[in-house]
């Protein structure tokens, strides 16, 4: 700022030194004291002007001093903050790092603790289960007016079970512990086996039978959840078992009947099905295997009638024959074969008799018609009872094959879930499988045993044709 005035001043001076040079002489001391004036103007503005420089240099650096020390505390102040800042962080992530750890305890005691409940929620909800069921079994529950529907509730996971759920179901085991141990006769109100509600006397054997007299009638109770009712047994168990029944209520024995399976056995006699209804559940085929069985037992009993009165084991023939042969007695061979003129054997042999003035081959041709002729007589329906007996399986196979369709349609419409949609089919299947098979073999058997017999009667008939041409060429030679 200083040159550059200086430098004004000079060059100002110079300007006006060469002006004034064209002037006159006279004029020179009066410009000298003019340009003296001026320099010294000049010079005290040039003072004045450098003076208020340096007065605003002056400022200039106060303000900048004091801007330099307030930035100076700032930039301390902030350091100040930012180590204090420093030191919050690491303590915030000490602290994060120690929270970290108290979060994955706590998470890992929850999952331990959650555990630990959830085991013992399902150990409740079995025992609720098994106890509703226990109580279902027993037939006493028809006799209490408790209602146990919290059961329910925990064996399905309802609600979660409280201490008072627990508790309701402490004291209902007990109270089914206690019962199960007492024997005891009372009176009370069961649906009988024609549907409608009678008074009878019931005596109760712990949890495992329930039974029932009233004015006619003694047997098995069942009960049943659903209505809280007690009902009887749609059969009547044996005569010996309602004695004991009705000797154990009158004190008059000691013992009674029970069913320790827990109901298996009551039901099993409940659904107890005779030999007819077995069989009407195996479906329209069952009527051609019937068919076929009461067929079959028409020819065989027809057969063994027909082959026991043409039977020849035990009649004298042959030894009157042979008598009269030795004696030449040929009229006396045919009236002795006349006498068992229905028997095969007797009218073979009477073939034999009249064409015995023939050679010996001739004789055998004649003999061998004449047993030929009696085979089919013999032998009669032997092969249509031999068809039925591989009909009789293959009609069960058809219905066990029908019986399956059947199981697998209802599985295609219900699916797998109740199998009792699917014992229909079953059933049949099984029905006809045993029922096919039930009339085969005896048939069979009986097949065998009357193609045995004629095979026995033919042999028998050739022998004795055989030895009666022996004989009669044996007379003609000794003749």
């Amino acid at each position: 700022m200083k040159i550059i005035k200086h430098t004004t001043l000079l060059f100002l001076s110079s300007f006006l030194f060469f002006m004034a040079l064209p002037v006159a002489a006279q004029d020179m001391r009066a410009l000298q004291v003019e340009v003296r004036q001026a320099r010294e103007q000049l010079n005290r503005k040039a003072r004045q002007e450098q003076e208020e420089a340096e007065h605003i240099e002056a400022e200039s650096r106060r303000r900048i001093t004091r801007d330099k020390n307030s930035l100076k505390m700032e930039i301390a102040r902030i350091i100040a903050l930012n180590d204090n800042l420093s030191m919050e962080v690491k303590r915030l992530e000490t602290t994060s790092e120690e929270l970290a750890r108290q979060e994955h305890d706590l998470s890992e005691r929850f999952e331990q603790v959650d555990t630990m409940v959830r085991e013992l929620a399902g150990v409740v909800a079995s025992s609720a289960k098994d106890l509703a069921s226990l109580i279902e079994q027993n037939g006493q529950t028809g006799l209490g007016e408790e209602e146990y529907l919290f059961l329910d509730e925990i064996a399905k996971n309802v609600k979660f079970p409280g201490m008072n759920e627990v508790n309701a179901l402490h004291g209902a085991l007990w109270a089914q512990i206690q019962s199960t141990g007492e024997v005891f006769l009372q009176p009370g109100s069961i649906v009988d086996r024609t549907g409608l509600e009678v008074s009878a006397e019931l005596l109760f054997v712990g949890p495992f039978s329930a039974m029932y007299r009233t004015g006619g009638e003694t047997g098995f109770l069942n009960y049943s959840s659903s209505g809280n009712q007690l009902y009887a047994l749609n059969h009547l168990p044996p005569k010996n078992i309602r004695n004991d029944i009705t000797g154990y209520m009158d004190s008059a024995r000691d013992s009674v009947p029970v069913d320790i399976s827990g109901g298996t056995a009551l039901r099993q006699l409940s659904y107890r099905q005779s030999f007819v209804e077995r069989i009407a559940g195996g479906g329209p085929i069952v009527w051609p295997i019937l068919a076929i069985l009461v067929i079959g037992l028409i020819i065989v009993f027809e057969r063994a009638i027909t082959l026991l009165h043409k039977h020849h084991k035990k009649i004298p023939l042959f030894k009157k024959i042979k008598n009269r042969i030795q004696a030449d007695d040929w009229k006396g061979c045919e009236q002795a074969c006349l006498e068992f003129s229905k028997k095969p054997i007797a009218r073979v042999l009477m073939a034999g008799i009249k064409s015995h003035h023939l050679p010996r081959e001739d004789m055998e041709n004649v003999l061998q018609e004449a047993i030929l002729r009696e085979i089919p007589v013999l032998e009669r329906f032997l092969s249509t009872l031999g068809m039925l007996v591989a009909i009789a399986p293959l009609l069960g196979l058809l219905g066990t094959v029908t019986g399956m369709i059947n199981v697998f349609h209802v599985i295609t419409l219900n699916g797998t879930g109740d199998p009792r949609l699917m014992s229909g089919g079953i059933s049949q299947a099984l029905v006809t499988t045993m029922l096919g098979l039930g009339v085969a073999i005896p048939l069979m058997l009986l097949h065998n045993v009357l193609n045995r017999t004629v095979d026995r009667m033919i042999a028998e008939m050739e022998e004795k044709g055989v030895a009666l041409v022996n004989l009669i060429h044996k007379q003609r030679n000794s003749a």
